[in-house]
């Protein structure tokens, strides 16, 4: 990506201005550009390549509606010529504009044979005091977003529990982790029931992944993301349609991945830790039944309603290994419910948390970076849901209400007493939009990130 963005003084003008500030922009310019803009039917919004008299592109225009919006200039990168552009923008939208043009350039091509030879345009946007460090942390964030999307677009034939570990022990390497792993009936020898349970039909191994990273004297934040390879519903199998997309139902590893990279990128001081329970939801004559009993790490018994909700088994167990350490913080990520695509939709990321002070500076995060999410009441009513005669409760409510609170409410059940963060994911756009294509998505990861690097400065 250093080739696509740098802090220098050279290229074409590139003016990116907002669409209320055109009027102004365009009375100072010469007369050729405003007889070329007039001619050619400009209407003040969008893209315009203007010549000089020889025909050779002079300067490029840009007008946008809000230029702070980090994908406004998303696809923008696409739609230029090769070449290389000088920047030319307000300094409050310096930072948004560089996210956009770099994460803008993210194509998944891998099983793609005659792949693209279009050369990307780069950008400078001067070597003014600043710009560097500004150049620098766009990469960071675009390379982050490019990581999540990648794991959640490659199918599940090749990403398997052993390829997100393989994924985990690269990033580690990268940056000076430690990758362990517990597999396979280890897993029931240190007691982690649930995630072996789910994952025992498969004949890739069901694994915990826990990577570490940085100084055990700073305060500790641990990330547990749902590593569901490929979820056919279990014995409960989903319909064709809905078993189309379910490579991404290791979204919630790719998130915390990704969120990971960053925390290590920029080397925020913290003492982190990363649990993935990953797994395959498989049918196989040894697959987790409906109305079994299964034994959770912390000792609660759950009666399963359905297999389909498996997410929330192999997540339980892990939250409880979290909360062993006494973390400041716990953060899950999971593509846990449709519930929750159901209340906002597949791009705005729900979360649920028992800290109000958490959530409000989350919030506020995702305010500022065009990484929005909204909080999500834990309504603790809906504990009812999950009685069972036989057990200490049922993996799920029988009646489809509420999904997304009760999930979130049964993974409360595994956090006594450490801050807690739930978000429940898409990890998926279904739709086009400028700088986020068809495909794997990083929903909430910048924002958590603006907020821990608030927090733990």
């Amino acid at each position: 990506m250093n080739n696509l963005l740098n802090a220098e003084n050279s290229g074409t003008p590139l003016h990116i201005i907002e669409k209320s500030t055109y009027p102004t922009w365009l009375a100072g310019q010469d007369n050729h550009s405003q007889t070329w803009l007039e001619n050619t039917q400009f209407s003040g919004t969008g893209l315009s390549l203007i010549p000089n008299n020889q025909g050779e592109l002079s300067q490029v225009l840009f007008v946008v509606a809000d230029a702070s919006d980090y994908f406004a200039c998303g696809d923008l990168i696409k739609q230029l010529p090769h070449g290389k552009f000088l920047l030319q923008a307000e300094p409050e939208h310096v930072e948004a504009i560089s996210f956009g043009w770099l994460v803008g350039a993210y194509q998944y091509d891998r099983y793609i044979t005659n792949k693209s030879a279009k050369t990307l345009a780069g950008l400078s946007i001067s070597d003014a005091e600043g710009n560097s460090d500004i150049v620098a942390s766009a990469i960071k964030f675009a390379q982050a977003t490019a990581l999540t999307r990648d794991l959640i677009n490659t199918p599940a034939a090749d990403m398997m529990p052993e390829d997100i570990a393989q994924a985990s022990l690269a990033l580690a390497e990268q940056f000076g982790g430690e990758v362990k792993q517990i597999i396979g009936d280890e897993l029931l020898v240190q007691n982690y029931p649930t995630i072996h349970a789910v994952g025992r039909a498969s004949i890739h191994t069901p694994r915990l992944v826990d990577l570490t990273w940085g100084d055990s004297k700073n305060p500790q934040v641990t990330l547990v993301g749902k590593g569901v390879c490929f979820d056919s519903g279990g014995l409960d199998m989903k319909p064709a349609a809905g078993m189309r997309n379910m490579k991404k139902d290791m979204g919630g590893a790719a998130h915390v991945l990704g969120l990971a990279q960053l925390i290590m990128a920029f080397n925020l001081p913290i003492n982190l830790r990363v649990l993935i329970p990953a797994v395959e939801n498989a049918v196989s004559s040894n697959a987790l039944r409906p109305g079994d009993v299964v034994t959770t790490r912390k000792g609660l018994t759950v009666e399963i309603h359905n297999t389909d909700a498996e997410g929330r088994l192999v997540l339980c167990d892990a939250l409880a290994e979290a909360e062993n350490d006494e973390p400041e913080l716990i953060i899950d990520f999971a593509t846990l419910t449709g519930a929750m695509r159901i209340a906002l939709g597949t791009e705005l990321p729900g979360f649920f948390s028992n800290s109000d002070k958490v959530a409000a500076d989350i919030t506020a995060a995702g305010l500022k970076n065009s990484d929005p999410v909204w909080r999500m009441p834990l309504h603790s009513p809906y504990d009812d849901l999950f009685k069972s005669t036989i057990a200490d409760m049922t993996n799920c409510p029988t009646q489809p209400f509420g999904a997304a609170i009760a999930a979130a409410l049964y993974l409360q059940r595994f956090v006594d007493k450490t801050d807690w963060v739930h978000f429940d994911v898409m990890a998926f756009n279904v739709r086009h939009l400028s700088g986020r294509p068809l495909g794997g998505e990083a929903f909430g990861i910048r924002t958590v990130f603006d907020y821990l690097q608030a927090r733990f400065k």
